[in-house]
């Protein structure tokens, strides 16, 4: 049964303890709960901890544009619920053993959806703390859009490369930050985002590891991300991305983004997942290229 297995076994061979039938869903579903009622942290609390008169004008800025990027993540995490479970019906006669991985991932999308309510409330209400711009109900509104849905392999490959950036991201502002508190709030949001990247590294190589997927939809996705202007390299855009179907946090920045790009630090973590989802190991933005390439035929 499960309580035999370790957590970093189910991240790592997820395909493999349901096809050898060492775990139910339900017992997966414990787990999940466990994992994320242990991580869980207070967000009155976490804002009680910061000297409001102790931030500087630098880390309210990084603080406003936080909580605009985690205004989207509500409606990803709604679209993996759906896409998951309509994929689990999917496959539910042709690959049972798939059918489950999705069902697991529909089911732990909750949990990422609570997690990442409380980045977007906590980060806002101090927002609205230090009187920066509010966010009305027309932007509310507006970034709630949900993505298109997509093949799931890139949709989880997509999803593991934003909590890369998040993490990078958050990590970073910790880093500067000038009050205890609030450096204790986004080292404990860039923790969040590493398991969630985690978890998505997890769906992802189980898809792979079915053999119903091919490693190239993950290669296709990063290469969007690495390669030269790239999604990575958003928030340097000198102009606004036009989209009717959904918001990038980086096109609607308006105080002075200070975040750095930390570019190699966040192609590394890519490129670290790819290995870990397909077996393949690459070391730069044209290898990633080469590959995808290559596994299309080209």
């Amino acid at each position: 049964m499960v309580n035999t297995i370790s957590r970093s076994d189910i991240v790592s061979n997820l395909y493999a303890i349901i096809a050898e039938q060492r775990s139910s869903l339900i017992d997966l579903i414990w787990e999940q709960h466990y994992f994320h009622e242990k991580r869980r942290w207070s967000a009155v609390e976490m804002i009680g901890g910061i000297n409001l008169e102790n931030v500087s004008e630098f880390d309210k800025a990084n603080l406003w544009n936080a909580g605009r990027a985690e205004l989207t993540t509500k409606p990803g995490a709604d679209r993996l619920a759906r896409l998951a479970d309509t994929e689990c019906r999917r496959w539910q006669d042709r690959n049972p053993v798939l059918a489950s991985v999705m069902q697991a991932c529909s089911t732990w999308s909750r949990y990422w959806n609570e997690e990442e309510s409380f980045h977007e409330t906590t980060l806002n209400r101090l927002s609205t703390l230090f009187g920066l711009e509010a966010v009305n109900d027309e932007t509310l509104i507006e970034f709630r859009k949900i993505f298109p849905d997509d093949d799931m392999l890139r949709t989880l490959v997509l999803l593991a490369i934003s909590e890369i950036t998040a993490t990078v991201n958050y990590s970073w502002c910790a880093s500067v930050a000038q009050d205890p508190g609030l450096k204790k709030l986004f080292k404990q949001i860039a923790a969040d985002e590493s398991q969630h990247m985690t978890y998505f590294i997890s769906f992802a190589k189980a898809l792979v590891d079915s053999q119903e997927y091919s490693p190239k939809g993950a290669f296709a996705v990063a290469h969007l991300f690495v390669r030269e202007g790239g999604e990575l390299y958003g928030s340097q855009r000198q102009h606004v991305e036009r989209r009717d179907s959904h918001v990038n946090w980086w096109d609607s920045i308006k105080y002075e983004m200070v975040i750095p790009d930390n570019i190699e630090r966040k192609q590394n973590l890519i490129f670290s997942a790819l290995k870990q989802i397909t077996g393949i190991q690459v070391n730069s933005a044209v290898e990633v290229e080469e590959k995808w390439l290559e596994l299309v035929g080209c």
